[in-house]
């Protein structure tokens, strides 16, 4: 990871201005209300050590960005639904487990823009439970497939088989279908977090604030793309903490460099991501995806107690667990300052699964 520290508090200069020059030429749907908030998290600092022991912890809430509950995919989606609508599309198809974050808002998307919605959504019941995300995904009008399967991360081929068969029924009933990858991890998709982040980087200037990491749950990817390329065109000061909420190495490493890569191709930039640039932290992963861990629900227990933020069992809690573990090991000096990015997943909470683990 390229150190941009010493350029911090500069001038954005001729590079950053081409780049937001870039950005504007690329269709995109006002989908969020941005900008969302960089939050001081004053009150879990205390807890967790006083500013004697704990760094400077800032929370950018990402999970407020309003579409459909809010949450990091909104800020893909309005450069994937742009683009559908860009192509005349009458059907956005995508898939995730069946309690999908970017299933869910990728509904909400869909309904705004006028487009119908199919998801595929992998589940481990026959008929599941119409509770949190898949509560929401009915509501906002969607149609639901499902793919039997225990474990989602498994289930990849028979959930693209079903897709393709959607796409074939589109075309026979004269509609155009644009299918949007797992979690909206693609190369337009990156391109909103390349946006999310001149738009961090730009409330951090404004404080005169310079973090040395900025910690957040990565799942499919995309979101690591769009923040990895983001940070090298924006001259960011901080060190990117992917947090892995699932396995997958290190296949997702590629897929990510690809994705950033190809948005950086799409942006007319040259600046290239490498493998080196690509760190994500494979240590509070657990028993696996979706399965929650000690550490991750006192993450959700501590958060909501001392900012009456709430973290989800799936992703931010994991990625908040590597920050909390992080602070508690001493590893980052209390004079520093550090981002935990929000990426939302809120309604996961409201879910038979979750509510077992709480007793």
């Amino acid at each position: 990871m390229t150190d941009h520290r010493q350029d911090f508090g500069g001038q954005a200069g001729d590079g950053i201005g081409r780049v937001r020059a870039a950005l504007a030429t690329r269709p995109r749907m006002a989908l969020t209300t941005l900008p969302t908030p960089l939050q001081e998290a004053s009150g879990l600092r205390e807890a967790i050590g006083g500013a004697q022991a704990c760094p400077r912890i800032l929370i950018k809430r990402d999970d407020l960005t309003s579409l459909g509950l809010g949450g990091n995919k909104a800020r893909k989606l309005e450069y994937l639904i742009a683009d559908a609508l860009a192509k005349g599309a009458h059907t956005v198809i995508t898939t995730g487990a069946v309690q999908s974050n970017h299933a869910r808002m990728t509904a909400a998307a869909a309904r705004m823009a006028g487009l119908g919605c199919v998801l595929v959504l992998t589940s481990r019941y026959d008929v599941p439970r119409v509770e949190g995300n898949l509560l929401l995904d009915y509501m906002f009008g969607a149609e639901v497939r499902f793919v039997p399967s225990e474990n989602p991360m498994l289930a990849v081929g028979r959930d693209e088989e079903v897709v393709a068969e959607v796409v074939r029924e589109e075309q026979a009933a004269g509609r155009t279908a644009y299918v949007i990858p797992v979690g909206g991890s693609s190369p337009i998709g990156a391109i909103g977090y390349v946006t999310g982040t001149q738009e961090l980087v730009d409330q951090l200037r404004a404080m005169s604030v310079a973090p040395t990491r900025l910690y957040f749950g990565s799942g499919s990817r995309g979101t690591q793309a769009g923040l990895t390329l983001g940070a090298k065109l924006s001259k960011a000061p901080y060190k990117l903490w992917g947090v892995a909420v699932s396995a997958g190495e290190p296949e997702k490493i590629i897929r990510a460099m690809n994705a950033a890569n190809d948005a950086a191709a799409l942006l007319g930039v040259d600046a290239r991501v490498g493998r080196e640039d690509l760190f994500t932290d494979q240590n509070f992963i657990g028993d696996g995806y979706a399965i929650p861990t000690p550490l991750g629900l006192e993450s959700i227990d501590l958060l909501a107690k001392t900012e009456a933020i709430l973290l989800d069992q799936v992703y931010t809690s994991k990625g908040f667990s590597a920050l909390l573990a992080h602070v508690r090991a001493g590893e980052i000096p209390p004079t520093d300052t550090v981002v935990f990015l929000h990426t939302g997943g809120m309604p996961a909470l409201f879910t038979r699964e979750f509510v077992a683990t709480r007793g």
